[in-house]
């Protein structure tokens, strides 16, 4: 279903690129992070261009909550612990600055895209002295932190972490605006990058400067970001019928993270986040509506969606040079799920790396970074997981377990000696395709929330027809022979 944000606003449309071009900065991705990377190079007076696969804002960008806040979960007390004080810093005033700098532009541009102040509150039902011990490092970093015990959350809080002059607003309304002015190009997916030539279907761009803010870098070679990432899935409702809450929240408990936040008339509920390509019993979305019943009897769920991020092994963001060995190369990702003040923090760290200007925060967020304490477990974890991404469930599905594949259900089968995933559609139709992501060949997982195949390793999703949804594979599945298999093939006993 569309976001409450595609819902609305009208989005202009950009061209394809046709042809050849050549100009200064490239920017791969027309989400948040690059259309403000290329505002500000804009305003730099520097010659840039976007390139967007579909439209813009029409990847994360359109599933974000919104928030535009400091308040990361709990991380600036294991910051202090893991990577130390200067360079949590480093993390804390950047993320405070993108809050400020949208304050900024939205009354400097006169953008009318529902931009509110306010509170963002970390809140636990169960535990104060965590909380607590945020607020202390938080403080100690310069953020307007205080420990508070009273909410506007339908249930009781043992304690909550306020954060004071955070924001929300409406993100497609604000990248819009953004976007005036700018050369894009839409519907120009970038099939490979090599050296300073960036190679779509019907055309090719030089850059001096190529900027991948792609979500998930689509370049495997150099960087290994696959190696240093994982993907993430989290669910939203937007409910009617409901109390307003003037501030934000999120839980911090382990299984009760849900977030609130208003926006006109609705309340947005998230939460059932997980592993992407970990989701084999679904039911996000019934857990997010009988939650909101339980505290809203006579609630009305006007649309529900779902939104991806990239997960780094320190919990820091990769801002800056893709590679050592290509200096032209600039990357922005791993957002956690802050991607609206990464977003920001990304764009001015980037336009300060290209023309050349000192930023005394981005050292932080360098790819090249190797915080040892606070990424050995994770990326033994990563690899392990990825490890096992290659192997899990490769088995024959038994023939009477696949003769039951009932309507609206998915899942691996065993076609003419094959391993492939089917799914039945509610017209009895059996669609086969390959489960084998084209990325780095994981096994791909059947997700029954959103009937999509997940891969596990690296997060790239396709629809259950094999269609590309989410990056960064870069094409879509092969199908299995054949494609769609009928209800009369059915019925002969093949599935």
């Amino acid at each position: 279903m569309d976001t409450i944000w595609e819902k609305t606003v009208d989005m202009p449309s950009y061209p394809p690129l046709k042809g050849t071009k050549k100009v200064e900065t490239a920017v791969i991705g027309g989400g948040m992070a690059g259309i403000l990377t290329a505002y500000f190079l804009a305003r730099e007076g520097r010659e840039v261009l976007v390139l967007e696969a579909d439209r813009i804002g029409s990847g994360q960008t359109k599933g974000t909550t919104a928030k535009i806040a400091v308040s990361h979960g709990l991380i600036y007390e294991k910051l202090i612990r893991e990577v130390g004080k200067d360079q949590a810093r480093q993390y804390a005033l950047m993320n405070q600055t993108a809050v400020r700098k949208y304050k900024e532009l939205i009354n400097d541009l006169q953008i009318d895209c529902d931009f509110k102040e306010c509170d963002s509150y970390l809140y636990s039902r169960f535990r104060d002295e965590a909380l607590k011990e945020e607020v202390h490092a938080a403080q100690s970093l310069g953020l307007p932190a205080v420990f508070a015990d009273q909410t506007e959350l339908p249930f009781s809080v043992a304690g909550a972490v306020r954060y004071a002059g955070q924001a929300r607003f409406h993100p497609l309304k604000f990248l819009k605006a953004a976007a005036e002015g700018l050369e894009i190009y839409e519907h120009t997916m970038v099939n490979e990058v090599e050296g300073n030539r960036i190679i779509t279907e019907h055309g090719t761009v030089e850059a001096e400067n190529i900027v991948f803010a792609t979500h998930y870098p689509i370049m495997n070679r150099p960087g290994y970001y696959f190696l240093r990432m994982h993907q993430e899935r989290s669910y939203v409702v937007a409910l009617t019928g409901t109390e307003q809450m003037e501030h934000m929240y999120l839980g911090i408990d382990p299984g009760d993270s849900l977030s609130f936040r208003s926006y006109g008339p609705y309340l947005l509920l998230g939460g059932g986040g997980h592993r992407t390509g970990e989701n084999p019993l679904g039911g996000q979305y019934q857990m997010l509506k009988l939650t909101a019943r339980q505290y809203w009897e006579h609630c009305r769920v006007d649309t529900e969606w779902s939104a991806q991020d990239c997960m780094t092994i320190d919990s820091i963001p990769y801002i800056g040079y893709y590679s050592y060995s290509r200096p032209g190369w600039f990357v922005a990702t791993g957002f956690k799920k802050w991607g609206m003040s990464s977003s920001m923090a990304s764009a001015l760290l980037i336009t300060d790396y290209i023309i050349e200007r000192n930023n005394a925060f981005s050292h932080v967020f360098s790819p090249q970074r190797l915080h040892v304490k606070a990424s050995a477990k994770a990326l033994t974890k990563e690899s392990a997981q990825t490890a096992r991404g290659f192997i899990l469930e490769r088995f024959k599905i038994p023939k009477e377990e696949a003769d039951q594949l009932k309507k609206g259900e998915g899942g691996l089968i065993e076609y003419e000696g094959k391993k492939a995933g089917a799914y039945k559609d509610e017209n009895g139709e059996v669609f086969v395709v390959s489960l084998t992501c084209p990325h780095l060949g994981c096994v791909l997982q059947w997700n029954p929330e959103e009937l999509t195949w997940d891969c596990p390793c690296h997060g790239s999703r396709f629809d259950y027809k094999g269609n590309l949804i989410d990056n960064p594979a870069k094409e879509d599945l092969t199908h299995e022979q054949p494609a769609c298999i009928s209800g009369d093939k059915e019925k002969e006993g093949i599935l």
